[in-house]
């Protein structure tokens, strides 16, 4: 814990100026910001959820090119869209705003709705796509509390983590109290949205998890917390052991498709899994590390003919057909590592 700030109300307001001139100078530019697409700027709330803005810039670009509109999304395979989700993890994500795309063009004219509460109406629509969307977009008032603005409201406050329902609703009355205050422009259909932006922003690049960058914050005056607070306990990441096969040959590789009732990447292609007592006996051909939510994946990729004539209902994919494949993410990972994809 760092020192403690003066124990005195937060002038909202003078929280707002601090934090919107400074975003106005540092601000990243990301390809989603200052787009009025509304359909863009929901594709991008969505790929940010639980995944790295470093991770989602390329994936976005490409999403786009093939997705340009929201009717071309909805008038695309499942398949086609988990492809091109191919890489950035939780598929369900992709689904769902397939799904919800659907319902827009199908059921609204093509139409997305304008608040909070009628987004979140929409399949797979949560509490914080459906504010990012409204104040981005459309410029309603509303607070947005991700995972960056709740560490700012916490260190601001000088409140540890509080993951109960009273917990929950006091990060929703302060964020909102702060963008009533501290948004300003309320004429603006810009200023919601624009504030919701600043406040992601200083959590995801200063007020970061480890090491907050006190010194360059904006609002640091007015910090009750200024440096690290207490967080509730994560556990450890727990490592699994896994193996697969790679048959590669006359530029094609082998794939095998998860089934449709699969927990996890249901439908998607991967390589055939085999044993890790099977793998143990050869030689692998590369060792590739990966994690999903909580775990740490070690994996043995193998060669082997043996093993390849023991696949059932695989399928031989062209190296050039890859691009065009909802692979897992783990699949990618392989085939780009062998220099297949």
């Amino acid at each position: 814990m760092g020192v403690k700030g003066k124990q005195t109300k937060l002038d909202a307001a003078a929280f707002g100026r601090g934090l919107l001139g400074w975003y106005r100078v540092n601000a990243r530019r990301l390809p989603w910001r200052g787009v009025r697409d509304p359909y863009r700027i929901w594709l991008s709330e969505v790929m940010l959820q639980q995944t790295r803005v470093a991770a989602v810039i390329a994936h976005y670009r490409e999403f786009v090119r093939r997705f340009p509109t929201l009717k071309k999304l909805a008038g695309a395979t499942e398949q086609e869209v988990l492809a091109a989700w191919s890489g950035l993890g939780y598929y369900r994500r992709a689904r769902m705003l397939h799904k919800a795309a659907k319902v827009v063009v199908e059921e609204m004219g093509g139409r997305i709705p304008k608040t909070a509460a009628e987004l979140r109406e929409l399949p797979g629509v949560g509490e914080y796509t459906a504010a990012a969307v409204a104040s981005i977009a459309f410029g309603e008032r509303v607070a947005v509390v991700d995972g960056n603005v709740e560490r700012v409201l916490l260190r601001l406050h000088g409140r540890g983590e509080d993951r109960t329902a009273v917990g929950r609703r006091w990060l929703r009355e302060t964020a909102g109290e702060l963008i009533d205050a501290g948004g300003g422009e309320k004429g603006n259909v810009e200023a919601a949205g624009r504030f919701n932006q600043a406040m992601m922003e200083l959590g995801a690049v200063v007020c970061v998890p480890k090491g907050p960058l006190c010194g360059e914050c904006p609002v640091r005056a007015v910090c009750r917390t200024q440096g690290e607070h207490a967080t509730a306990s994560r556990g450890k990441m727990g490592v699994k052991h896994e193996a697969y096969l790679l048959a590669a040959r006359g530029g094609r590789v082998l794939l095998v498709q998860r089934g449709a009732d699969e927990r996890r990447m249901a439908g998607m292609w991967e390589l055939p899994e085999v044993s890790v007592e099977d793998a143990a006996r050869l030689e692998p051909v590369a060792r590739v590390r990966h994690s999903i939510t909580t775990t740490n994946y070690a994996v043995a990729v193998v060669a082997d003919a043996e093993l390849e004539r023991e696949v059932r209902g695989g399928r031989w994919v062209a190296a050039g057909e890859l691009g065009n494949v909802a692979l897992t993410g783990l699949a990618r990972k392989i085939l780009s590592k062998m220099d297949v994809l």
